[in-house]
Order: C-alpha cells, then structure tokens, then sequence
C-alpha cells in the first residue's frame, strides 16, 4: 500500500496512536512515511496536534496539516464557526497524491469516525478515500458496543465500493473483560474484514524509542507487523 486512510468507529478510540504504530512499523522496515491530517480540530494555533503525536512516537515522518479548527467540532461545523474555510475531498487527494510521488507510505488520518462531514456538502473522508481509491483501516475500541459500531463502519465502506484491509484494536485494555476478549474472534466475523492489530492501552505514555521498538509486535503482517491475534485471545 502507497496510500492508506485510517479511520475510527468513533472519537477518542486510539487513532492517533494506531496511526504512530502503523508509521513507526513501516519506518522498522526501511520505509519513508508520509502523515496528512486533513482537519485538526480542537487545537490552537502553534499547539502539537495529532500528526505531531504520531511525528513524537513514530519517528521521522514528513506532517502535513491541511487545515486546523480551534474548537473540538466536526470539521463541517468547526470550519463554520470559526469563519475559516472547510476542506474539500479533491484537496485531501491532490496533497496525498503529491506526498505519495515522494514516499514510500502516506498515511490519511480522519477527525472521528469515516462519515463525519468535512464541508456543507457533506462530503467526508470516505469521499478522499474513493478519488484516491485507497484502502480505509478501521479502528476500533476494545469492549461491549464495537461490534455494531465496527460492523457499520465496514458496511458503509463496501457501500462506497471501498477496500477496507481490516480492524484495528486502538487501546487494548491491560485487564481485558468478557466482552473484549470475546471480542477478538467476533469482529471479524461481524465486521466481514480480518483484524490486524490491538494497540496496548497506555501504549501513548511509552517512551518515543520504547514505543519505536514495540510498534511492530502490535500489529499484524499487513502492516509491517508480527502480531498474531491467537497470542491476544489467549
């Protein structure tokens, strides 16, 4: 894969650091890695945002910002707001498209989940993935709930005739209860795609070289990984 999206079920489920993994394990093989966040949202100007979490974890990455929203909004919504204008799917693909000339992997970080408008067309991620015709990686949280919210996910995108090479677990939990455990045999078979990773929880307060060196062991081979679910439902 050149390019691939990533995505959420939702908002605060690990993306971010999903994405560092994914970056930090394509860095382990000798790739040059490309981040675009299309629309930070609910950060100031001159604060780190998610592309510059992933820069901290993973390692020497080229960042790209699209476009950055003070308040912590849809991008649609927090574009309006703040007088400011929205980001257009066509210029998504066209930055991804130049990043790509130039590196081995651009990974396309969305804000929320796959269908959160980016402008008052109601275009969305989903909209960049197809002019790109990119892969869209789902992550997903852990417990009770993710299999629903997984499951719309990968239907909404086969919906749109895009590939979804699988899940992603964005924090896996230290103590996992009945529901997450059970969890990592039904995912896929919900969500109709394999799962190819469970990020640890806590794995963001790692130390940067800590972080580097574990990266490829949380995911599965698709991804650069070694990872192998049989070891997490054990």
């Amino acid at each position: 894969m050149t390019v691939l999206v990533v995505t959420g079920t939702g908002t605060e489920i690990g993306k971010t650091v999903s994405t560092a993994a994914v970056a930090a394990a394509a860095l382990a093989h000798g790739r040059s890695v490309a981040v675009l966040k299309p629309a930070q949202t609910g950060i100031a100007e001159g604060e780190p945002g998610d592309a510059a979490e992933v820069a901290r974890l993973a390692g020497a990455v080229t960042l790209l910002e699209l476009a950055r929203y003070p308040e912590p909004l849809a991008p649609a919504t927090a574009a309006r707001r703040a007088g400011l204008p929205p980001v257009r799917p066509h210029e998504v693909a066209e930055a991804t498209e130049k990043l790509a000339t130039e590196h081995d992997l651009v990974l396309v970080e969305g804000a929320g989940g796959l269908l959160v408008r980016f402008d008052e067309t109601g275009a969305t991620l989903a909209d960049a993935a197809r002019l790109l015709g990119a892969p869209v990686l789902v992550v997903a949280h852990a417990g009770l709930g993710t299999l629903n919210a997984t499951t719309l996910t990968t239907e909404a995108l086969r919906a749109r005739g895009l590939e979804c090479p699988g899940v992603v677990i964005g924090s896996w939990p230290a103590a996992a209860d009945l529901a997450s455990r059970c969890n990592v045999a039904d995912l896929p078979e919900s969500s109709g795609v394999p799962l190819l990773g469970a990020v640890p929880q806590g794995a963001p307060a790692l130390p940067p070289a800590e972080f580097r060196a574990q990266a490829p062991g949380w995911l599965a081979p698709r991804l650069d990984g070694t990872w192998d679910p049989a070891r997490l439902a054990a």
